[in-house]
């Protein structure tokens, strides 16, 4: 295969053309038994179907122009599929990738328009049973391989470990269980956090968010557990804290493994107990708080220094969900640069190839929120301007 068909850059910018008066289908799975089912469903006066085993023969083919729709198995044996789905995206735009699921072979896509070809292979394919087609609304119904694919509230991605993330949060969201987020800085943990509170029954209550790392030790304590009037010069008035204030809801503690040690034992008995001494006062008071925990420190390094109670550690790890860093996800890097190109660019911008170019050959180790603050930056520096160039990209 030629260099160009592996390198967007430099492949053409142009979609092959179908001769023929049948729509191009292309199969690509390694799977025989898979591709062989898929085949036969399609009629063969009204489908002109091909069929590879990888991603590099894929790309060959749509290079040549024989496909205009592709039915995808992700589990390509030498290409990454988000690597895939972003060269067809940026250099064959009119290509429509069909997803299928690896195992059963459905396929996994919202309702198309009726006047798509999609529309009509997919009723075909539907045929062998698992999809369906409602024609009172003219839109497909998908099973449940597409909940399982499902992705969270503002937390932009597909790649297969962003996946993980997604499938653990919404088994955990509905319960009561204290959930802990670890990650690298800039990850997205306090999407997830949000993601874990808006997908639970808890979601009409608040979301009460305290940074351990931002307050200083001294106020920390009267912010978490609140205060009555004269516990301390200036309290001339009482005030419940914030973990108060989240009652019936979820408190998000965020980087806690800068907690002081000193005020761990006392969330200790809080996470423990369910209840609250304000400073100042012998009453406790009983609050109903889902907990969240997040950090980018390693506590289980932090417990063997005794910087961090291990009795607290365990309190809080019930249920451990690590967010991966952006190098372990690059297939998602387009979808995050288009997020924010959306959020802070005048309609209508569009990203250049060679800034893509350059977004591409970064390392990002400040992760998603390191592409947030290019793109922002970006952005200003484009002016009037209507084509991010590499120029306006600062890394």
């Amino acid at each position: 295969m030629s260099s160009a068909i592996l390198n967007p850059l430099l492949s053409p910018s142009s979609p092959g053309r179908i001769t023929s008066a049948k729509v191009s289908v292309l199969l690509v799975s390694s799977n025989e038994n898979l591709r062989r089912e898929l085949a036969s469903r399609l009629a063969p006066n009204r489908w002109d179907v091909h069929q590879v085993v990888s991603g590099a023969s894929a790309l060959e083919k749509i290079h040549d122009g024989v496909a205009s729709l592709v039915m995808l198995d992700p589990a390509l044996p030498d290409l990454r599929v988000e690597e895939f789905r972003e060269i067809i995206e940026a250099n064959y735009p009119a290509v429509e990738i069909i997803p299928l699921n690896s195992h059963t072979g459905q396929p996994v896509l919202g309702a198309p328009s009726p006047d798509s070809p999609c529309f009509d292979l997919l009723r075909e394919v539907a045929r062998g049973g698992g999809v369906s087609i409602e024609t009172a609304s003219s839109k497909l119904a998908v099973d449940t391989v597409g909940k399982e694919a499902a992705g969270l509230p503002g937390f932009v991605g597909s790649a297969p470990a962003v996946q993980r993330v997604c499938a653990m949060v919404r088994l955990v969201a509905p319960r009561d269980t204290t959930v802990l987020l670890t990650g690298e800085t800039g990850t997205g943990k306090d999407l997830v956090a949000n993601a874990v509170h808006q997908l639970s029954p808890r979601r009409q209550r608040p979301f009460v968010v305290i940074n351990c790392a931002a307050i200083p030790e001294p106020l920390l304590e009267a912010e978490l557990f609140g205060f009555v009037k004269g516990a301390f010069t200036g309290a001339i008035q009482s005030r419940v804290g914030r973990i108060h204030t989240a009652q019936g809801g979820t408190l998000f503690l965020d980087e806690v493994g800068d907690l002081p040690l000193g005020l761990q034992s006392k969330l200790l008995r809080f996470v423990e107990q369910g209840e609250v001494q304000r400073l100042g006062s012998t009453d406790t008071f009983r609050v109903d708080v889902r907990i969240i925990a997040a950090t980018n420190a390693n506590l289980r390094r932090l417990v063997q220094e005794h910087s961090f109670r291990e009795d607290l550690f365990y309190r809080l790890s019930v249920f451990p969900i690590e967010l991966p860093p952006l190098r372990d996800r690059l297939g998602d890097l387009g979808a995050l640069t288009q997020t924010f190109l959306k959020r802070f660019c005048r309609h209508g911008v569009t990203l250049s190839p060679e800034a893509a170019a350059v977004l591409r050959q970064h390392t990002w180790p400040g992760n998603v929120r390191e592409v947030r603050n290019v793109i922002e930056r970006a952005s200003i520096l484009l002016g009037l301007g209507r084509e991010v160039r590499p120029e306006h990209i600062v890394v």
